[in-house]
């Protein structure tokens, strides 16, 4: 199984990024473009004052203050006494209020310093819309960086991670395979000790795990051998699943001293969902033995339960009667490599979660609760009808 990767959702952000960028950039450059047509208009009616000694030099300045408004630039002149005399493209909010207007102007020397020309006064004038878009520029090109930035090293990651799950799935199909041999070996020991049976009842009952004990071996070396592979889909009924992982720890627990006790219940009938059974039994198998490590040492109880949920769903509960979980530790439950043990893998939960939640599209849940810990799988419920 291959974890699901966000990555999809790093490409469309940054696609989405890129495409607004360019079609931000097309219509700067048909403000830059507007912006030249107003200056080359300027020009031509300067020089065409300034050549013609004919042409009313009012008529091209009123001309040019056109121009002006049109560039969008807001224009405050004031006397030398501090007195508005002239403006331009100001916010509508302002106009007619001069202790706004001084507002306004004391803000735009802020962001230009201003013009002094004597006999005429003080000219304050902010930016165009074009200078303030092109602000964000470079803020733009950062977070593009960024992005990309952060998405080589998502994708690098990511091939480390799918290199070391290869290697770790080669690893674990080839111990399958070495576990062969010796399973067929011991398969004919079992069998030469049945042979030679003198009828005793404990080495009847001693062959008959022995038997139970190489079947889940030869499961274990089965189920290493399906990992890195897509889970298979077909019908399980996880009542009985439930209930061969009940039986198999039921006749292994201490039951003298510290007893712990293993029920299973079945709630309803055939409860059938669509999955794989053997790595179905897996996670079911984790979350029992988590339940009993939790166990060890005091004695207690394990439920193994089946139900059926309204909107065609099951619920495979497995519940103990032990310390629980620790609050501030159950946000790290299910994470890889983390154990509350000390001589644990932290690989137990992790597994049973990733076969629920990747391989069944399922929920494996850790139910709040003050006594004990109860966890519960959650799966859609296939009609036998």
């Amino acid at each position: 199984m291959r974890r699901s990767t966000p990555l999809w959702a790093v490409v469309f952000g940054v696609v989405a990024l890129l495409t607004w960028y360019v079609f931000y950039m097309r219509s700067v450059v048909t403000d830059l473009r507007a912006e030249a047509s107003r200056v080359g208009k300027m020009y031509a009616r300067v020089y065409d004052a300034l050549s013609d000694p004919n042409t009313d030099a009012t008529t091209a300045l009123q001309d040019l203050s056109a121009l002006m408004r049109e560039s969008g630039v807001p224009i405050i002149v004031t006397d030398a006494r501090g007195s508005v005399t002239a403006s331009a493209n100001l916010p509508k909010d302002i106009l007619g209020s001069n202790a706004r207007i001084a507002q306004y102007a004391r803000e735009l020397a802020r962001e230009n310093k201003p013009v002094v020309e004597p006999g005429v006064g003080t000219v304050y004038f902010g930016n165009t819309r074009l200078v303030e878009g092109l602000r964000i520029i470079p803020a733009l090109q950062a977070l593009l960086i960024a992005m990309f930035l952060t998405a080589g090293i998502y994708a690098l990651r990511t091939r480390g991670r799918a290199d070391r799950e290869q290697i770790w799935a080669g690893m674990a199909r080839e111990s399958a395979h070495q576990l062969g041999t010796p399973l067929s070996s011991m398969s004919g020991w079992i069998e030469l000790l049945r042979d030679h049976d003198s009828g005793d009842p404990v080495m009847a009952h001693a062959l008959a795990h022995m038997d139970g004990d190489l079947e889940r071996l030869r499961r274990v070396a089965f189920r290493f051998e399906r990992i890195g592979r897509p889970p298979r889909r077909e019908k399980v009924d996880v009542g009985d699943v439930v209930e061969r992982v009940a039986t198999y720890f039921r006749a292994r627990v201490p039951t003298l001293a510290k007893a712990v006790t293993i029920r299973s219940v079945r709630r309803g009938g055939s409860l059938v969902v669509d999955g794989d059974p053997v790595l179905l039994e897996w996670a079911i198998e984790s979350l029992a033995k988590n339940a009993i490590d939790a166990l060890a040492g005091r004695g207690g109880r394990v439920t193994l339960s089946v139900q059926e949920l309204p909107e065609g769903r099951v619920r495979i509960r497995v519940k103990d009667n032990g310390p629980g979980v620790p609050r501030e530790l159950r946000k790290r439950i299910f994470d890889a490599g983390f154990s509350t043990k000390q001589k644990g893998w932290g690989i137990g939960l992790s597994l049973a979660k990733r076969i629920v939640t990747e391989g069944h599209d399922g929920r494996l849940l850790l139910q709040s609760g003050t006594r004990g810990a109860t966890f519960d799988i959650i799966l859609d419920h296939e009609s036998t009808s």
